[in-house]
Order: C-alpha cells, then structure tokens, then sequence
C-alpha cells in the first residue's frame, strides 16, 4: 500500500482487475508525458507517473481509477517524496470529505 499526499494505490492482483477495465481506453497522458492520477486544482501540482504504463479511469470521481505499470515506474509530485512502484496493477483512490449534502474527492 502507498499514499502520497490525498492519493491512495494498492496493489491488486491482475485476475482480480475487472475485464471491463482492461476493455475500456487509457486515460490520456498530458503534455509532459506523464500519467496524472490527481490534479491540484489549487496549485497546479500534480500526482503523477514517470513510466510506460496506462491509467484506466472510474467511471465516476468516487470509483476507483486502475493503474498499470509493466515495468514498473515512480510516482512524483512537487511538495512529496517520490515514491517506487513495482510492475503490477494498482487501484487507485482519492481521499474524500463531506461538505453539506455530498461527498466529494478532496480538492488539493
């Protein structure tokens, strides 16, 4: 298990990675060719993937995302540690809060 910052990622065996998962497209990588798992909207700073792999988004902010890295990569941000990820699949999950009537991912 690893948690850097509000962003959550745990293994997961491949056979427990849902087919529709796998079936379904990558997330797009941006500008800087890295995965972005979470985006400060306050700051600009982003949870991100220096690697091969593919990112594969829930299909609401309170599902979780599935990462893939074959050969495995580091995930960096600008105020955290880097951290060392092994090849395998991860689920992905933004911490959430309560505010008045919702439950929302946090806002970084």
């Amino acid at each position: 298990m690893y948690r850097q910052g509000d962003v959550l990622i745990l293994p997961v065996p491949e056979d427990e990675v849902p087919a529709a998962v796998k079936e379904s497209p990558p997330a797009p990588r941006d500008g800087r060719s890295r995965i972005v798992l979470a985006l400060g909207e306050a700051t600009g700073h982003a949870h991100a993937i220096v690697a091969p792999g593919e990112l594969f988004r829930g299909r609401s902010p309170m599902e979780p995302d599935h990462l893939h890295l074959p050969s495995g990569g580091r995930l960096v941000h600008e105020e955290h540690a880097p951290i060392t990820l092994p090849s395998g699949w991860y689920r992905v999950i933004r911490q959430r809060e309560y505010v008045p009537g919702a439950v929302r991912p946090v806002a970084d």
